[in-house]
């Protein structure tokens, strides 16, 4: 069902608003008092993410009546509420701070992530810059735009050029997260590529690949917070988003390596230096 323009609107003034409220006033104003890691030392959480997720989830239940949240800090609480995606509820994705290390590092390499989920696919994404006050959207089906704060909209479409060999191909890889032997293979691929980077924030390397600047993103973590909304504004701009192996990529899975990329070509490219994960 599309989301209904009013109820996109109402959705993207609150990310605005718990952006103006809740995070901006707070970066580079956090004390050690305000941040915590949760899985990991370096998978950290602030008051500032908490407090915006409040107010977005609050927002969102006003918005989309009946609509079920799955925030990431609520499912750090209560890892139960994710299921709710596989079961085909109507959910709304949310990541209050996408890059919350950069965010408690005073780094402006962040963002806000939301996705509506219907029936376990992802049919309405968006991720927004606090710092730029602008964000790129996809809706399942019309496409993917970025729009500025001041409301200019600009079409965002992928490159159809030539696939470009591997040796000048660049793109995000998670190298971190990959454990144990997977890592070590990952590292040895690696300088097959021009460049690969890690932003430590899904939010601006899906944007930077919507916008042309990278040829794809590779993650083995599935948390939907990070990859729902991404993949979709790349699959409407004109890319592929799968998981390594094939399987098709949808916000209620688990395992497995996802490969996003600008073409069909090009993520058959990535794909086959990676192929043995």
């Amino acid at each position: 069902m599309p989301l209904e323009p009013g109820a996109e609107a109402a959705l993207i003034d609150a990310v605005r608003e718990a952006a103006r409220t809740e995070i901006l006033p707070r970066f580079r104003a956090l004390t050690a008092a305000d941040i915590a890691s949760k899985s990991r030392q370096d998978d950290l959480v602030t008051v500032a993410d908490r407090a915006a997720e409040a107010r977005l989830t609050a927002a969102a239940e006003t918005i989309l009546p009946g609509v079920t949240v799955v925030g990431e800090e609520a499912v750090a609480d209560d890892p139960g509420i994710r299921d709710a995606i596989a079961e085909g509820e109507t959910c709304l994705v949310i990541d209050p701070i996408d890059g919350t290390w950069n965010y408690a590092h005073g780094l402006a390499t962040f963002g806000v992530i939301l996705a509506l989920t219907e029936a376990g696919r992802t049919t309405w994404g968006m991720i927004y810059d606090p710092i730029g006050d602008d964000w790129a959207i996809a809706e399942e089906g019309r496409g993917a735009t970025f729009v500025r704060g001041d409301g200019s909209r600009t079409p965002l479409r992928l490159s159809e050029a030539p696939v470009s060999p591997i040796a000048q191909t660049m793109g995000f890889v998670h190298a971190y997260l990959f454990r144990d032997e997977a890592r070590l293979r990952v590292f040895e691929k690696l300088p097959a590529f021009q460049k690969t980077d890690a932003l430590r924030c899904s939010a601006h390397e899906y944007r930077l690949l919507s916008q042309n600047a990278v040829d794809f993103c590779l993650s083995p973590v599935l948390n939907p917070w990070d990859h729902a909304a991404g993949a979709l504004i790349a699959v409407e701009a004109g890319g592929v988003s799968r998981l390594i192996d094939g399987t098709p990529y949808t916000p209620s899975l688990r395992e497995g390596c996802l490969l996003t990329a600008r073409s069909e070509a090009s993520w058959e490219a990535v794909a086959s230096v990676f192929a043995e994960l």
